[in-house]
């Protein structure tokens, strides 16, 4: 990952936060071609001492190298946006804000207790805000033994991780208020999540 100094983001508490916060992932691994899947991945344990897992369908072209040690790498990104160098008080040069984190591990493939455990608590996980949740164990029985046998689990062994917040630094309050403004007046959801992240990191009310 390309990492200036001044976006760099290398506390634990903020790579975990944000593994959490933005969990539909891009997993890369090498086969004969690189290849890329997007998939949903949770965090097992803690900020400072965690792995991650997931699952693919067997009909995925990744899934022939899916295997102990295999190295992958996996991709969180949170809200980006073009900002309009026209929105500066002075001429400037337009540029694109976005958060990112990178995750180099090694997999480690799931036995069917654990593939089983770990979609129990997918599902909890996304089930849980709902008005009216459903949850593994409502899945009847026939239909879930018919799908577990179409896909394979993975943990995820952390062996690096790097983030990025490209949230313009250094820029003064001025412009940090016209940027924000004008993101929030396209109305749209990931504008309006990037105007916040913004907000956030210089501390704006």
């Amino acid at each position: 990952m390309y990492q200036p100094k001044k976006y760099k983001k290398d506390d634990p508490e903020f790579l975990f936060k944000f593994i959490q916060q933005h969990p539909f992932a891009t997993f890369i691994l090498n086969g004969e071609k690189f290849l890329a899947t997007h998939i949903p991945v949770l965090t097992k344990g803690t900020a400072n001492d965690f792995r991650l897992f997931s699952h693919i369908a067997n009909h995925n072209e990744q899934f022939k190298y899916l295997k102990d040690d295999t190295e992958a790498l996996l991709i969180f990104q949170g809200p980006h946006g073009y900002v309009s160098s026209s929105w500066y008080k002075e001429k400037d040069i337009s540029t694109w804000d976005y958060s990112a984190v990178h995750v180099n591990v090694k997999l480690k493939m799931q036995s069917r207790q654990e593939l089983e455990d770990s979609l129990k608590e997918l599902v909890g996980t996304f089930e849980k805000p709902q008005e009216d949740p459903l949850y593994y164990k409502d899945i009847p029985k026939k239909m879930i033994e018919e799908h577990l046998p179409l896909i394979t689990g993975f943990w995820c062994e952390v062996e690096e991780i790097k983030g990025i917040a490209k949230l313009h630094q250094g820029y003064d309050k001025e412009d940090i208020n016209s940027v924000t403004a004008h993101l929030e007046k396209q109305q749209n959801n990931l504008n309006s999540a990037l105007s916040e992240n913004i907000k956030r990191e210089h501390k704006c009310k």
